[in-house]
């Protein structure tokens, strides 16, 4: 059983289909065909179904490849400690971030640490939180920026690096739009614009107008904060964002204002995996990270 036997098992299953996995990987078709027939031939069962053009897992060859895949990112880890161990500052990171963190937060933070180690690569992903949990649990995703930060998780640990208030986003033509500042229940007959289930901005948002004695009319939802930043801008409701999402401007045609009672607010931070050694380019860059937040926080 050889290793690249197995990298080929791999994608041709999560494709499903010989020529894709063979295009993907710069490999004939028939050199893929025939390493999947001598693995099958060496364990003796059939990993795959015929259908055509198309290939579909047999049962024995899904609980094949759930256990080569946690082996392959064994080996893949084993090797990158053993190249981090020769020039830890020669790593590649796979971070992850929520679309609530990537406008100001991620870009800032990347920068300065490429400014101070330029040779450690990065590889991007963004997820919503529970998507974010689940992959740093697992290794896939190394680190991850979060918000909140979760509290006494099995298999990660966290780091909060600053906390932040909400505020609520009017149409600048909107009745309140001359206010200093709101309580959360001056609200309660408004159209909100939030994130779709199973965001958590949308449950700390939910959470805090049950807080102020009322479950909020979302009339429409937005994916990314642009979407709904312009949704407000158009007339068609209010938000309450985070503060780290108006760093750079509030939009046109809209109005920020700050919300006195209840307060929303979330930590933000940092989450690493429990339960494995992490790499040095990892450790490297948790650590220039709570370094960068603690030297911000002297500053404010």
């Amino acid at each position: 059983m050889e290793l690249r036997q197995l990298r080929y098992f791999i994608e041709v299953a999560k494709r499903e289909h010989m020529s894709e996995a063979a295009e993907y990987l710069l490999v004939a078709q028939s050199a893929i065909s025939r390493q999947i027939s001598n693995l099958e031939d060496e364990l003796g069962v059939d990993l795959f179904e015929r259908e055509g053009r198309n290939v579909k897992l047999t049962k024995i060859g899904r609980t094949f490849l759930n256990h080569i895949e946690k082996a392959m990112h064994a080996i893949d880890y084993a090797k990158k400690q053993i190249d981090e161990h020769l020039d830890p500052e020669r790593g590649s990171i796979k971070i992850g971030f929520p679309t609530s963190l990537a406008g100001q937060l991620l870009p800032t933070v990347i920068y300065s640490f490429k400014e101070a180690y330029p040779n450690i690569q990065f590889q991007l992903r963004q997820g919503t939180y529970q998507f974010l949990i689940e992959q740093v649990s697992r290794g896939d995703i190394d680190v991850a920026f979060i918000g909140p930060v979760p509290r006494e998780h099995d298999r990660i640990e966290g780091e909060i690096l600053f906390t932040e208030s909400f505020s609520a986003l009017v149409p600048v033509a909107h009745q309140f739009a001359e206010r200093e500042q709101l309580q959360l229940k001056d609200l309660q007959n408004e159209q909100f614009v939030l994130f779709p289930h199973g965001f958590k901005l949308r449950q700390l948002v939910m959470d805090g107008c049950k807080k102020a004695g009322f479950v909020p009319t979302v009339s429409s939802e937005g994916e990314d904060l642009d979407a709904i930043k312009g949704l407000v801008a158009a007339g068609i409701g209010i938000s309450i964002l985070p503060e780290s999402t108006f760093y750079d401007a509030t939009p046109r045609l809209t109005t920020k204002i700050p919300i006195t009672f209840p307060e929303v607010r979330r930590s933000v931070g940092i989450i690493m995996p429990k339960e494995r050694q992490v790499a040095p380019s990892e450790r490297l860059f948790y650590d220039f990270v709570r370094d960068f937040f603690s030297r911000l926080q002297q500053f404010r």
